[in-house]
């Protein structure tokens, strides 16, 4: 190859890498089409408490462990958050255990004292965040039962009063 062509050449792929990077280096798949509402609602309804169908329609699409039903107004929830404000474990490390994403709220309810300690520790302001329909990493703690109580204790002893604050308030 002369030195001329292979510079054109050199000068149109790095052309072409400045105004589109990531279009040669992503998947080419196509997405599938978005999982029905009343299929996305069912199944963070069932999280709340109906085990065996969590499973079985985790089974069925794979693709539900990380959707999220709007309740209204931006009220935001997925299967795991339904599992954690609920205080159901069996549901919850289930989820878990097939790539859920954790947040903070399962911390709480689970007893991951050291987690909780550390992102307080980080963003003390989220100490009275709002969780699903407005519950707090207090009242996930406490759903948590024994093995949370020493989360309970720690964020009291951090000022946490709260249980659950109005979702839908502007503070």
């Amino acid at each position: 190859m002369k030195r001329v062509t292979f510079l054109k050449k050199s000068f149109m792929v790095s052309t072409f890498w400045i105004m589109n990077p990531w279009k040669s280096i992503s998947q080419d798949k196509e997405k599938p089409a978005p999982i029905k509402l009343e299929i996305v609602k069912e199944f963070v309804t069932v999280s709340h408490g109906n085990y065996p169908r969590v499973k079985e329609m985790l089974e069925n699409e794979p693709l539900l462990l990380h959707v999220s039903n709007d309740w209204g107004g931006g009220d935001f929830e997925s299967g795991i958050e339904a599992a954690g404000h609920v205080g159901n474990k069996e549901i919850a490390n289930y989820l878990l255990a097939k790539g859920s994403r954790y947040n903070i709220y399962m911390a709480c309810m689970l007893g991951h004292i050291d987690t909780v300690k550390n992102v307080l520790t980080f963003n003390p302001g989220l100490l009275n965040a709002k969780g699903p329909h407005g519950f707090t990493m207090l009242h996930h703690s406490i759903k948590g039962g024994e093995s949370a109580k020493q989360v309970e204790d720690y964020l009291r002893s951090q000022g946490a009063r709260e249980t659950k604050i109005d979702f839908y308030s502007k503070a």
